[in-house]
C-alpha cells in the first residue's frame, strides 16, 4: 500500500537484492516479531533507499530468497504462485496467509518451497505482502524488468479479492475474523465457513450498544 508510495499497488515498486543478509535462525528466531529483528530490517531498507529502489530482498543464510525487509515475497510462474518457506528465516505475515488462502480457494497452486535469486529474474511476476505494504507488485528487480513490467493477472486478482475482503464488500472465511467481545464471539459461523453481513452487522450493533451503555453508566457514576 502507500507504505511502498501511493502509487505502488498499481503500477508496482522497483526493488533490489540487498547485501545483508536475514539473520540466521540459531542467531535470532525469524519468526518472531521482536524489535531486536527490525535493525537487520533497517539496514536491508536503508541499503535499497540509498541505492534509489523502493525496497530491498534479502537472502536467507544459505543464499535463499527470504523477504522484505518489512513484507513476505511471492512469485508467479507458469500459473504457479510461489513463496519461501518458513525455514528460509521469514516473518510468518497474517497477510501471507490470506493470500494463501485466496490462491486456494481460486484453485491456484500454492508452492512453499526454497527460491533461487536468479528465479525472481525469471519469474511472471512478483509481488510483496504485508500488513502496510498489504498486496504490491514488483515491477523490477535489480533493474531487471519482471514480467511485463506492469500488475500481473494474478496479482491483480488476488488484490481485487482481498481488498473486497477487508473493506467488507466479500464475506470473508470465518477464521479470518477475530472479535474482541462476547456478543460477537456468538455470531454462527455458516456451513460455507462464512458470517454473513448481516449477523456481522447484527453483532457489532450489539457491541456498539453494549459500549454506549457504559459510557452512560460512567457519565452517571461521575455526575
Amino acid at each position: 500500500g502507500k507504505y511502498l508510495g501511493d502509487e505502488a499497488l498499481e503500477e508496482g515498486v522497483d526493488v533490489c537484492v540487498s547485501t545483508w543478509n536475514r539473520l540466521t535462525p540459531n542467531s535470532m528466531p525469524a519468526m518472531a516479531k521482536s524489535g531486536a529483528n527490525y535493525m537487520n530490517s533497517q539496514l536491508i531498507k536503508m541499503e535499497a533507499l540509498l541505492n534509489g529502489f523502493s525496497e530491498g530482498i534479502a537472502l536467507d543464510d544459505r543464499g535463499y530468497v527470504s523477504e522484505g525487509s518489512g513484507e513476505n515475497i511471492f512469485l508467479v510462474h507458469d500459473g504457479k504462485v510461489i513463496t519461501p518457506p518458513l525455514s528460509s528465516s521469514i516473518l510468518p505475515g497474517i497477510t501471507r496467509d490470506s493470500v494463501i488462502q485466496i490462491c486456494r480457494e481460486l484453485d491456484i497452486q500454492v508452492i512453499e518451497g526454497g527460491v533461487q535469486r536468479a528465479a525472481l529474474y525469471v519469474a511472471d511476476e512478483c509481488f510483496f505482502t504485508g500488513t502496510a505494504a498489504e498486496i504490491t507488485p514488483i515491477r523490477s528487480v535489480d533493474r531487471i524488468t519482471i514480467g511485463t513490467g506492469k500488475r500481473g493477472e494474478i496479482t491483480g486478482k488476488l488484490q481485487e479479492i482481498f481488498f473486497a475482503i477487508t473493506s467488507g464488500e466479500r464475506e470473508a472465511p470465518g477464521q479470518w475474523l477475530t472479535y474482541v467481545n462476547e456478543s460477537a464471539q456468538e455470531v454462527p459461523v455458516e456451513s460455507n465457513g462464512h458470517s454473513s453481513k448481516a449477523q456481522v452487522q447484527e453483532a457489532s450493533a450489539a457491541a456498539t450498544a453494549q459500549v454506549e451503555g457504559a459510557v452512560d453508566f460512567q457519565t452517571v457514576m461521575t455526575e
